[in-house]
């Protein structure tokens, strides 16, 4: 084995990764006393039986093997200091493990399936980092004492509580608890961080009321009856909407219930606003889907379009979610029996749906527990393993007739019996510190008493009124406790983006007004209506309105002065703003982009349109993170919105790029159990945020990196996945090859991020085999970690300098995966 620095005095490095080893080789064992780092991860070990001879070992590497119990004889290195022993199977540890490693530091249990610790593990007293990510811990009193513990990450766990004490170690500097259901601190405190808990349990009063709280969501098509429902259960009678009254973008109401607190968001079921949704779609969520009863249909089209459209896209953004089916129009129905046929055939087809995709996640689960190789797939089948655990949980239909006083009573009792059931929602129940509610409370009142009139008021002059009511919260306690009533929907901060840090939205629905001036299925009528004194105040002329229409219609382009037309619209027109400072804060000038495109850019609906040029193959390359220097600087300034969800084809891009080439580089990114609506698009603008010049079409987008060309495809058939391809014409040496696969990890580093908003997503990354007519592919087992490495660029995939796929044909690997051959070989 190598020995560090080519010293044979040097302590040996041990590496027998990947050798489909079941026990610990000979040879390491019989050599192996000097031996400081051992690496056996990717093999199939279930014990190491003889590991104590390595009496000098420090770091040790067990990850993606197959033990399901925690080896006992790694008590025996006393000097070991870094444990590496995550996706692996591991269900439960043993008291007096921990003790005898007095000198490790640096622990990994994440992707295992640990349900609770020793409680002896607060005796590592030097351990600083610790990962438990990824298991079934309900509990973490144990922790309590690791005095020198600076790093914790306990995702994607079971708690519902976290211990005070672990928040007293003045050490800790990093903590992550996302994916638990959290009610002490809830998730929307610990979504803030460690500060934000810090600040939480140092307010929390030993008597601190528990409250509960629910998001409700109504979804649904178009005149499904949402809103009538809504502003119903709202006013706890019948409330008839006229066609003409219904909801545009989002409507946000509270209804507080016999001490249930419920934040009502009625979402508008056409299509055009779907771009939205995704900006307000939050998990733990209560859904209200309603369902037309009286158009319903007992056939596989209409329960797509009506039922199994909604069904598929909350079990991918948010698979721990409840969802009640409500039938409307039933007074519009012949008679009970229709009523009573079609609530049967929703249910049993919903019931389907569900079994379906959790028969599909276990096939694929087996199919790779069943690879000759499957210790190597462990993360996959952990991931998978993940999947299969959300139960998103689909309530029996309760038919309405919503113009009858009995049924509203009957559904808001439905609701409430729902909403109390701990079966039901687990972590409704959360207990909050008092000034929170305090806060909460005078932010109310100084809504009442005129502090703003639109709703927007910057930072210091709130947090200036509200120090003036409470002399012990300082202003990074406001700001904290800001955060928490943003998160949970009571006001709007966007801190997270520099050109509105320093503004709150205290009315939430302000907000989605000035969204719904732009995204809305009417916007060609509205941008009519634009008269000629409003053109003049922009120094535009009818023509020019023509243009618009005809670009939004053709292009999906919005001008940015029909953007401020529209907004200024409906600043004055419905909310009575006359300030021209506001204004112009809001939709912006010819010199300064408004807060409103910062947010529609930030959540990724739409991107500044770029005056497209001839490529310029002497262009100075673009590397992330560097700076860039154009080699012909253009003076330029966007003048329109791209909205990609309404473009109508690809013309535009496949003229472009005109053909495909067996030989370009290409990778598939599989979608399982399908591509979220809107995620192509989404993935599209962050990207081309990052690269020009582009163009972009329903499906499709091409961009460019220096005279590279790289094409992203999405493709819907019954393997759904992304393509993304880089012209095999353009790439002449190895270094070529390298900087473009660099191109394509940033495009994946960005496809990766954007996952992580869908909870119930699973990805698989292949090459395609390069020969015609081949249908194999060569897998990627390690992607996540090649875009987690920010220095090398290296891709575990062995040192052989050609892959060779089931059918025989081979390529050489560079062409298929983002490393370079070792010369050596």
């Amino acid at each position: 084995m190598p020995l560090l620095n080519g010293n044979q005095n040097a302590k040996k490095e041990e590496d027998f990764a990947g050798k489909k080893l079941k026990t610990l080789p000979n040879e390491l064992l019989q050599r192996g006393g000097d031996a400081v780092k051992v690496d056996l991860q990717r093999n199939r070990l279930k014990q190491i039986t003889g590991i104590a001879q390595l009496r000098n070992l420090t770091e040790l590497n067990l990850c993606r093997n197959e033990f399901t119990e925690f080896p006992l004889d790694i008590r025996g290195l006393r000097q070991l200091e870094k444990l590496y022993i995550n996706q692996n199977n591991i269900k439960t540890i043993p008291e007096n493990v921990f003790p005898s490693l007095e000198k490790l530091r640096f622990l990994k249990l994440s992707t295992n399936r640990l349900e609770k610790l020793p409680q002896d593990m607060n005796r590592c007293q030097h351990l600083n980092y610790l990962n438990l990510s990824n298991n079934c811990l309900k509990n973490l009193d144990p922790l309590v004492g690791l005095s020198h513990l600076k790093e914790l990450y306990v995702e994607r766990n079971q708690l519902a509580e976290l211990p005070d004490l672990l928040f007293q170690n003045s050490n800790l500097s990093l903590f992550k608890a996302n994916g638990n259901p959290l009610r002490k601190p809830p998730q929307e405190v610990c979504a803030g961080g460690l500060k934000d808990i810090q600040s939480y349990f140092a307010m929390l009063e030993a008597n601190a009321p528990n409250v509960y709280t629910v998001k409700t969501m109504f979804l649904g098509s178009s005149m499904a009856g949402k809103s009538t429902l809504c502003r119903s259960l709202k006013q706890g009678r019948p409330v008839p909407v006229a066609e003409a009254d219904r909801t545009v973008g989002i409507e946000i109401s509270e209804v507080d219930s016999e001490g249930i607190r419920f934040f009502f968001w009625d979402f508008a079921g056409q299509e055009e606003y779907y771009i939205t949704h995704h900006v307000f779609i939050t998990a733990q969520a209560f859904v209200i889907l309603a369902i037309d009863l009286s158009s319903y249909n007992m056939d596989v089209q209409s329960f797509k379009e009506n039922v199994g459209f909604w069904i598929k896209n909350l079990q991918l953004k948010i698979p721990d979610s409840v969802v009640l089916l409500v039938g409307t129009h039933v007074d519009q129905c012949k008679n009970e029996n229709e009523v009573t046929e079609k609530k049967k055939h929703i249910e049993e087809q919903v019931k389907e749906m569900l079994d379906t995709h959790t028969t599909n996640l276990n096939q694929q689960r087996k199919n790779f527990q069943e690879m000759e190789n499957s210790s190597s797939y462990r993360d996959q089948i952990n991931q998978i393993e993940r999947l299969t655990e959300y139960k998103l949980k689909v309530l029996d239909l309760v038919p309405i007739d919503c113009t009858k006083q009995v049924d509203i009573d009957k559904l808001l009792t439905r609701i409430k019996q729902e909403v109390l059931s701990k079966d039901t929602f687990p972590s409704i129940e959360q207990t909050i510190p008092r000034s929170y509610y305090e806060v909460e409370k005078d932010i109310q009142e100084l809504k009442n008493g005129g502090i703003t009139e639109h709703g927007i008021v910057s930072q210091s002059t709130l947090l200036n009124e509200l120090k003036n009511r409470h002399d012990t919260l300082d202003d990074n306690r406001l700001q904290l406790i800001l955060q928490y009533l943003h998160r949970i929907g009571v006001i709007m901060w966007y801190k997270e983006i520099p050109e509105l840090a320093d503004f709150l939205f205290l009315e939430p629905s302000f907000l989605i007004s000035l969204f719904k001036t732009i995204v809305r299925h009417d916007l060609v009528q509205e941008l009519n209506k634009i008269s000629n004194a409003e053109l003049k105040s922009e120094n535009a002329l009818v023509i020019q309105k023509k243009r618009w229409i005809s670009d939004y219609k053709d292009r999906a382009s919005l001008n940015n002065v029909a953007i401020r037309i529209l907004v200024r619209n409906e600043l004055r027109k419905n909310y009575g703003i006359t300030d021209e400072e506001i204004i112009e804060e809001v939709v912006g000038s010819k010199k300064k982009e408004g807060s409103l495109l910062s947010l529609l850019k930030h959540f990724d609906v739409c991107l500044s349109t770029k005056h497209n040029s001839p490529l310029n193959p002497k262009a100075n390359e673009f590397c992330p993170k560097k700076n860039w220097v154009p080699s012909n600087p253009i003076v330029y300034e966007p003048d329109a919105c791209l909205f990609p969800s309404y473009l109508p084809d690809n013309k535009l891009v496949e003229q472009k790029w005109q053909s495909d080439n067996t030989e370009d580089l290409n990778i598939h990114v599989y979608f399982l159990p399908e591509i979220p609506h809107g995620f192509f698009h989404r993935l599209v603008i962050r990207t081309c945020s990052l690269y020009s010049p582009y163009w972009i079409g329903k499906d499709q987008c091409m961009l460019c990196c220096g005279d590279r060309r790289f094409l992203l495809r999405e493709r819907r058939d019954e393997d759904q996945f992304i393509e993304i391809r880089c012209k095999e014409t353009e790439l002449e040496t190895s270094e070529d090859i390298q900087k473009a696969w660099g191109v394509i990890r940033e495009i994946m580093i960005r496809l990766n991020n954007l996952t992580e908003q869908w909870q119930g997503l699973y990805l698989t990354v292949h090459s395609p085999c390069k020969s015609s007519d081949c249908y194999e592919y060569f897998q990627w087992n390690d992607w996540q970690e090649w875009l987690e490495d920010t220095g090398t660029n290296k891709f575990n995939v062995g040192l052989e300098d050609k892959q060779t796929c089931h059918n025989g044909h081979q390529r050489r690997t560079e062409l298929l995966f983002p490393r370079t051959p070792d010369a050596s070989t």
